[in-house]
C-alpha cells in the first residue's frame, strides 16, 4: 500500500501550493495592448509583453490568442507554442527561469548609459585610457 501512502502525500502538498498560491482565473492575449494578461484569485490580473516570458519571445499573436489554465489553476499553457508556465514559478521568476532572468538583467544593465558613466569615460579618455596591466615576473 505505500504507492497510495504516496498519492495521499502527492494530494496533501497539491491542496499545499493551491492554499499557499493564487491561482488563475482566466487568461488572454489582449492583442490591443500586446499583452498576456493573467486574472488571478485574489482578484489582482497580471499582465506581460510576450517578449518578456521564456519561450514567448518570438510567438505571434495568433499563437498567444489560445491560452488554457490547468485544471489545479496553477499552470497556463499556450497549445500552438507547446509552450507551459507553472504560476508560482512564473511569479517568483518574473516571467523565466532564474537562469534566463538573470543573463536578460545582465545584458541590460551592462547596456545602460548613465551620466555619471559617460563622465567616467571621458575622463578616462582624456587620460588615455585605462593603463595598461602590470605583469609581474
Amino acid at each position: 500500500m505505500e504507492s497510495f501512502d504516496k498519492f495521499d502525500q502527492a494530494n496533501r502538498r497539491g491542496r499545499d501550493v493551491q492554499a499557499a498560491f493564487p491561482h488563475a482565473l482566466a487568461a488572454r492575449y489582449d492583442r490591443l495592448a500586446g499583452r498576456v494578461v493573467i486574472e488571478l484569485s485574489t482578484g489582482l490580473h497580471v499582465a506581460f509583453a510576450p517578449s518578456d516570458a521564456q519561450g514567448l519571445q518570438s510567438a505571434t499573436p495568433a499563437q498567444l490568442d489560445s491560452i488554457e489554465i490547468s485544471p489545479s489553476g496553477l499552470g497556463i499553457h499556450f497549445p500552438r507554442l507547446d509552450a507551459d508556465f507553472y504560476l508560482p514559478a512564473l511569479l517568483e521568476g518574473f516571467l523565466g527561469s532564474r537562469q534566463w532572468m538573470a543573463r536578460r538583467m545582465g545584458a541590460k544593465g551592462g547596456s545602460v548609459s548613465s551620466a555619471a558613466k559617460s563622465m567616467a569615460a571621458r575622463r578616462n579618455g582624456a587620460l588615455g585610457g585605462r593603463p595598461a596591466k602590470r605583469v609581474i615576473a
